[in-house]
């Protein structure tokens, strides 16, 4: 496993932009027997999300990626709440914990 190729650096937002566009329009000229996703990730320097909350908030999808997807949230008591207000299935860190033991 070579580590000197794991180093990131800065892209502008006009060559990503190019660069998923290009991606886009290769995958229109040979058809695929299966759908085709693009995957971005982003690490942020001296951002510890534990400490840190200015990036919280949710983004709704312009169309649903997998209709047949579930979904389990995985949080505090208010969160779990919210999510059997939507109907969403969901554990809190106790309920996790139980899990853990029962290998």
């Amino acid at each position: 496993f070579d580590r000197s190729s794991d180093k990131m650096s800065k892209i502008a937002g006009d060559t990503l932009r190019d660069a998923i566009s290009g991606m886009i329009e290769g995958s229109k000229t040979k058809q695929r027997k299966f759908m085709e996703t693009i995957e971005l990730q982003i690490g942020l320097k001296n951002y510890d999300p534990q400490k840190d909350k200015r990036f919280s908030g949710t983004v709704k999808l312009p169309y649903i990626p997998r209709p047949r997807m579930k979904v389990c949230v995985l949080g505090d008591v208010k969160h779990c709440e919210q999510a059997k207000a939507i109907e969403v299935e969901s554990r809190t860190v106790e309920e996790l914990k139980k899990l853990n033991k029962n290998k």
